[in-house]
Order: structure tokens, then C-alpha cells, then sequence
């Protein structure tokens, strides 16, 4: 990833910091936004303290055009060229019954899952078409997908992300000839460890576990990391269910002896 410059949006917390300290590991230069300068400014700072200076941190709340429209000027500022943009920040709307959530919590989250990844991919298009091997990587979810249900999250959620979906599909379609890939990953709810952590090493990754944040990452990683001519557009991931319990040993029969 060395003299790879990557955007990140959603760096405050959860996959977007994974994300944003785990490339600036890898040696890219990281461009990461949060909804708050101060809370990009702890990440940023998390990733100056391991040794790793290429980085900026903006505020940019994705929901909102006028900030989004910041963000990229800003960058511009920076550098003359983005090589990758991940699109990862979005909203998410817990509760089961849509009459849960309010009309604003509603907007909130399909503006910004939905036009907050229209928005960014707009405006920093022409930092983009600057790069000779530029990729757009949207982190979208399994409920866009239709084929599950087993999120908890509020309908307004599955509005959204399938609004990121379909967004992307048209775009991997009309970007292509223009030497822009957008790569789309569509994964059930996952672990993300602590990548500052011992556990980031060590996480159980075997047949039955839960997808990790760390299998996402290596799935981005090995899809910008093509030749230009291989464009893999999406990542599907199956939902994986608990592990069954081990089963109960016999009961001994009334009388028998014990065995040491």
C-alpha cells in the first residue's frame, strides 16, 4: 500500500478506524473523516502514535452535502490524486418495528447510507480520475441483498443500504471505462477487533466462526490489489450460524462403576 493515498470516511470507530489504522500500517496515506474533527482527530492520533505520519483527519458528515463538498476540497488541498475512496461511514438504526425510530432518525440514516455514498463518490471523482488505478470500495451489508432477515436493524437501515447498492452497481458499470473499479462488499454482522490489540493476530478465523473484521480487510486488500484488467465487483459473504453445542455424554448406567 506504500504511495497509495486512501480515503476513509466513518475513521472514528468500529471498521472505519480498523480500517484507517490498518492501511496506514500497510503504508498508505490516509485521509480519514468522522462526523466530528475531534473524534478523526483520535484516530489520526492513534496512528501517529504507532510511527506512521501520512495522515490527515477532517470532519465531514456524509448526510450533509455542504460538508461533504468541504471534505473533498480539503483534500485537494492535500493531494492531487485519491487511489482509493472507502465508503464506509453510514448511519446505522437499531429496532425492529420501523415505528420505532423517528421521521428524523429515519432521514438520517437513508441520507447517509444512501446520498452520503452518492455524495462522496460525486465529489471526489475528479481526485479519482487523477489516479492511474483508482477503486471505489463501498462497505453496503447482507440486508441489501434480500436474501436475509437476520439483522436487528430498523427497515430504514435495509432502505438505505439497498439504495448503496444499487447506486454501486450502476456505477461499477459507468465508471469502468473510465479506469475506476467499484468493488462492493456486502458482509452479515462481523467481529472487528481492536486492530491495536494482541487479539488482531490471534482472532479464531476457522470453519464456524463469525467473519472478522481482519477477513473483510484481506478481501479489500486482495481487490485493489489486481492488475486493472481483473474487476471483481462484489464480495458476498454467508451468514454464519452459532455452532451447534457438543453434545452431552451418556449417563452412566445406575450402578456402574466409575472410571478413573
Amino acid at each position: 500500500m506504500k504511495n497509495t493515498r486512501v480515503v476513509v470516511t466513518g475513521a472514528a470507530r468500529d471498521f472505519g478506524r480498523t480500517l484507517a489504522i490498518r492501511l496506514a500500517a500497510l503504508g498508505a496515506e490516509v485521509f480519514l473523516s468522522a462526523r466530528s474533527l475531534k473524534a478523526a482527530e483520535a484516530t489520526r492520533d492513534e496512528i501517529l502514535a504507532l510511527g506512521h505520519t501520512k495522515v490527515h483527519a477532517f470532519a465531514c458528515d456524509v448526510s450533509e452535502p455542504e460538508s461533504v463538498r468541504a471534505f473533498a476540497e480539503q483534500v485537494s488541498r492535500v493531494t492531487d490524486r485519491v487511489d482509493i475512496l472507502l465508503n464506509n461511514g453510514a448511519r446505522w438504526l437499531d429496532g425492529f418495528d420501523l415505528e420505532s425510530a423517528t421521521d428524523d432518525e429515519i432521514m438520517a440514516t437513508i441520507t447517509s447510507g444512501g446520498a452520503g455514498t452518492v455524495l462522496m463518490t460525486k465529489h471526489f471523482l475528479p481526485l479519482l480520475r487523477a489516479s492511474q488505478r483508482a477503486d471505489i470500495v463501498n462497505i453496503v451489508s447482507m440486508v441489501a441483498s434480500g436474501r436475509s432477515d437476520s439483522s436487528g436493524a430498523n427497515p430504514a437501515f435495509y432502505a438505505a443500504k439497498a439504495a448503496q447498492a444499487n447506486f454501486a452497481e450502476i456505477m461499477s458499470q459507468r465508471l469502468r471505462p473510465q479506469g475506476v473499479r467499484v468493488i462492493s462488499l456486502y458482509p452479515p454482522d462481523f467481529r472487528n477487533v481492536d486492530p491495536l490489540s494482541a487479539d488482531w493476530e490471534s482472532t479464531d478465523r476457522g470453519p464456524g466462526t463469525e467473519l472478522t473484521a481482519q477477513s473483510l480487510l484481506d478481501c479489500i486488500l486482495f481487490a485493489v490489489g489486481q492488475p486493472r484488467d481483473c474487476f471483481i465487483r462484489t464480495f458476498g459473504f454467508e451468514s454464519m450460524p452459532a455452532a451447534p453445542a457438543a453434545p452431552a455424554a451418556p449417563a452412566a448406567p445406575e450402578g456402574s462403576p466409575d472410571v478413573a
